[in-house]
């Protein structure tokens, strides 16, 4: 598949990984849909120019994603070819503190909706639209690239809800992409490392440097448009399906 000339649905938009990714696709001639609650999707929207809507929207909602993933058929005339999930949350809670008390279930909870219930709800509402496309020549009608971590395989103490969420989409990626092979549509998930987002900056800047230098090589945090680069090879490469891919430097944490 090409990026020029089709048109991505990329969630958590606003910023970082997704920011990024809605700005390479554009420049390689495709056309986007920013969705995020931020308010700031829409001034990233307007600076990506003709090429880009935005629109509001809460992953863990149907009623707002069917809203975006509509979006993005109008956009493509159509057709919507692909979509980037990017939209998540962080967390980060021992399950039982210093003073001997458990860890808030509701917490634990809000973390599993996003990152996993939402990347169910996006995939399974931009799968069905993609399933109406024409196909290309080798029968291709979309792509799917959903975002896990390395947390998904390498949890750190605190991590129980992140990693068990990110483990959730590691873990859908294949009955995922053999389900819907049969509509010419593609799964892919992306595991990044540590990277410098806005997720990032809620940590000290002595555990940041410490993470950064945890790295094997390049010796740094990873940068946003690092992954979208990824996202395009993914998204142009048809052999690329069904696998979940670590982008990370080397690093695997303690």
């Amino acid at each position: 598949m090409q990026v020029k000339d089709n048109t991505f649905l990329i969630t958590g938009a606003a910023s970082g990984l997704g920011a990024a990714t809605a700005e390479r696709l554009v420049a390689a001639g495709g056309r986007v849909v920013l969705c995020d609650l931020s308010d700031a999707v829409d001034a990233h929207a307007e600076r990506l120019g003709d090429a880009a809507r935005a629109v509001r929207g809460d992953v863990t909602s149907g009623d707002d994603i069917q809203a975006a993933v509509a979006a993005a058929v109008a956009l493509g005339d159509g057709r919507l070819a692909g979509v980037v999930h990017c939209a998540g949350v962080v967390s980060v809670a021992k399950l039982v503190d210093r003073e001997g008390n458990p860890a808030d279930l509701e917490a634990y909870n809000r973390t599993i909706q996003i990152n996993l219930v939402g990347t169910f709800n996006v995939m399974r509402l931009a799968a069905a639209a993609m399933a109406k496309n024409t196909p290309s020549e080798d029968g291709e009608r979309g792509v799917i690239i959903n975002t896990a971590s390395i947390a998904a395989m390498d949890g750190q103490v605190g991590q129980c809800a992140y990693s068990a969420s990110k483990a959730g989409v590691v873990g859908m990626s294949l009955p995922a992409a053999r389900e819907l092979s049969r509509h010419g549509v593609r799964v892919m998930a992306i595991a990044p490392g540590v990277f410098e987002t806005p997720m990032m900056s809620e940590i000290p800047d002595e555990a940041a440097q410490a993470l950064a230098a945890a790295v094997p090589f390049p010796k740094r945090l990873g940068k946003p448009d690092e992954y979208a680069r990824l996202a395009e090879q993914i998204i142009t490469n048809p052999m690329l399906n069904g696998e979940v891919i670590r982008l990370d430097g080397g690093i695997r944490m303690q």
